[in-house]
């Protein structure tokens, strides 16, 4: 029982962090650290893709959109893939994911 009031309270403290998230900063830190690979609009950027053999899959994807945020944030901290984490990004974590929420369709 305390293990499962625990986890719901630190799921409520991730929440109200990404609840106070500034889209608006995530926005200025994904255009410095994340847009040359991601693109602009979050579709991935071919000549990266192509130069690191991979699939960028779009970030305003349903299959993206529908990750917690923790999980987003985790992704951007410790990388995934030949994606390696995002020091630049990692403090404004919550910011970012902010921003890529705006794009949910």
């Amino acid at each position: 029982m305390r293990t499962i009031m625990i986890a719901l309270g630190l799921a409520v403290i991730a929440a109200t962090a990404i609840q106070a998230a500034d889209a608006a900063a995530g926005k200025a830190a994904y255009d410095k650290s994340c847009k040359s690979c991601h693109g602009p609009d979050g579709a991935g950027n071919p000549a990266v893709a192509k130069m690191m053999k991979v699939d960028m899959r779009d970030l305003k994807s349903a299959d993206i959109q529908a990750m917690s945020d923790a999980d987003l944030m985790k992704i951007i901290t410790d990388g995934k893939g030949k994606m390696k984490p995002v020091a630049s990004a990692s403090a404004s974590a919550a910011d970012v994911v902010a921003y890529l929420r705006t794009w949910k369709k």
